[in-house]
């Protein structure tokens, strides 16, 4: 018993000294330590978590026939599974990219969904769209302009997507096919989908509120429309998924998706 009250007399001295530190202590230091304390570990915490949810999730998107799936393939394996036909159900892999699959080091695998382009099932694109880090938009850039009005409907959506404007998601414009000799080159393709948007953003903003799905609108008012204008960064390559001519969208890949 002498022992534990001895004990509790050393305790209460230690205590009583701490409280008199601490009260020598200017308040002005005393609150800028703790300040500091704080800020220092919530940065911390802050970096680690931001570390731990970086997505790694990269989505295809586009009209049924643009080469969603034959990418898809390409990047998984090298091959481009011909035969395949217009899935119902997302396509989804993790994995390393094939062309990497050689090289030594770390590498973060990529997470890959091919969404259907069916227009019915394109709302399965917003269960995705959230979690990208990416996002692979496919034009048939040989059969681009009998379907500019659909895919530029399709981009337009996207483009306006809540998650795609607020995380500043970037978008790589895929014009795949390009290996055909009467395909359209990107720049065509550029300039056509601009103008086509610039149409139906104006169409759009005579349309009441009440009437609109998209949060939000694209370009700056009173200025022909430029995907510079975007708040996310909107990029385009040439592709042909068939051949395996990809190493623009792998490297669109990788900047998402970093090891």
């Amino acid at each position: 018993m002498e022992g534990i009250e001895q004990w509790k007399n050393e305790a209460q001295k230690l205590l009583e000294q701490g409280f008199e530190y601490v009260q020598q202590i200017a308040p002005a230091q005393l609150y800028t330590a703790v300040s500091v304390l704080l800020f220092t570990t919530l940065f911390l915490l802050s970096i680690r978590f931001f570390k731990r949810t970086k997505s790694n999730t990269i989505v295809l998107a586009g009209l049924s026939g643009s080469g969603k799936t034959v990418l898809f393939y390409q990047l998984r394996d090298g091959s481009s599974h011909l035969g395949t036909v217009t899935s119902m159900e997302p396509n989804e892999g993790t994995f390393i990219l094939h062309s990497e699959s050689s090289k030594k080091g770390k590498l973060k695998p990529v997470h890959l969904v091919d969404v259907p382009g069916h227009s019915r099932l394109r709302p399965k694109l917003e269960e995705f769209l959230p979690q990208a880090s990416g996002i692979i938009f496919l034009v048939d850039a040989l059969e681009f302009l009998p379907n500019l009005r659909a895919v530029t409907e399709y981009l337009y959506d996207v483009l306006t997507n809540s998650s795609v404007v607020k995380k500043k998601i970037p978008v790589l414009i895929c014009c795949n096919k390009t290996d055909k000799v009467a395909a359209h080159t990107k720049d065509f393709i550029r300039k056509q989908l601009e103008k086509e948007i610039e149409k139906l953003r104006a169409s759009r903003s005579g349309v009441s509120e009440a009437d609109i799905a998209n949060d939000f609108t694209l370009g700056t008012p009173g200025q022909p429309f430029a995907f510079s204008q975007c708040s996310n960064k909107v990029t385009l390559a040439e592709a042909s998924g068939l051949k395996g001519e990809i190493s623009q969208v792998e490297q669109f890949i990788r900047e998402q998706v970093k090891p």
